[in-house]
């Protein structure tokens, strides 16, 4: 083998172990993506079916109801055009009420119930979370000086 043949060799070896590490890294990465949906874009079919995903809007008052004995809480999320139900079997935040801000984290059921992992409640009276912010500005027209996002 002459130089030149090794130093391709090293060049393409060098070339395909970068290939790698990238294509794993993007997998990785990949995995770790989880996209913040509207119950209207849930409604218009653009939500995965098969992945996890954030759902965020506002809970819809009088909505909220607890199993007793058990720590099963159901609710509606809203983002004043479509609601959404959503199915939660873990302790919720102490600041989670009807008619706040919320973001939930898990996947949508064949039945068409959000299965929520994780629910995020907003941390005072004006603050919710961007992407929920504008969502609701989009869909109901809300005033900017209305709603507070933490960007």
């Amino acid at each position: 083998m002459t130089a030149r043949q090794r130093r391709l060799a090293l060049v393409l070896g060098i070339v395909t172990g970068v290939a790698i590490a990238g294509g794993l890294t993007l997998r990785a990465l990949r995995a770790n993506v989880m996209f913040f949906f509207d119950p209207s874009q849930v409604a218009e079919g653009q939500a995965p079916r098969d992945e996890r995903f954030r759902l965020g809007g506002m809970v819809k008052k009088g909505s909220v109801h607890r199993t007793p004995g058990s720590l099963d809480v159901s609710f509606v999320v809203t983002d004043f055009k479509h609601e959404l139900p959503v199915r939660y079997s873990k302790v919720l935040p102490d600041l989670f009420r009807e008619g706040q801000g919320v973001v939930a984290h898990g996947r949508l059921g064949a039945n068409g119930v959000f299965v929520a992992d994780e629910v995020l409640a907003k941390h005072d009276e004006k603050y919710m979370p961007p992407e929920v912010a504008r969502a609701l500005k989009k869909e109901a027209g809300t005033p900017a000086s209305d709603v507070r996002s933490g960007s």
